[in-house]
């Protein structure tokens, strides 16, 4: 099975959107600071995750959150979660 997610950063309040097979041991990478793109980012926190069947499927997926179309789709998944950060 394969993840694609999509990370928080609490420094900058950007996305960091990605693949893997492991969900736990990466976003454990990204938070150590083991992750050349995000070390500059952290604190992060997962915001939202699919499961997939194979990596093509979850490669495809991250593609599409990376587009304008995808990044309003995942903004209005999760507007909820969006509203009680911008409101704390």
């Amino acid at each position: 099975m394969y993840f694609t997610y999509v990370l928080l950063s609490s420094k900058d309040g950007k996305f960091y959107i990605g693949f893997t097979k492991d969900l736990k041991a990466r976003i454990k990478d990204h938070n150590n600071g083991s992750v050349n793109s995000t070390r500059k980012r952290r604190p992060l926190k997962l915001v939202y995750y699919e499961c997939c069947l194979n990596e093509t499927d979850a490669v495809k997926r991250e593609k599409y959150f990376k587009t304008g179309f995808g990044r309003r789709y995942l903004k209005n998944r999760i507007t909820n979660f969006l509203n009680d950060v911008v409101g704390s």
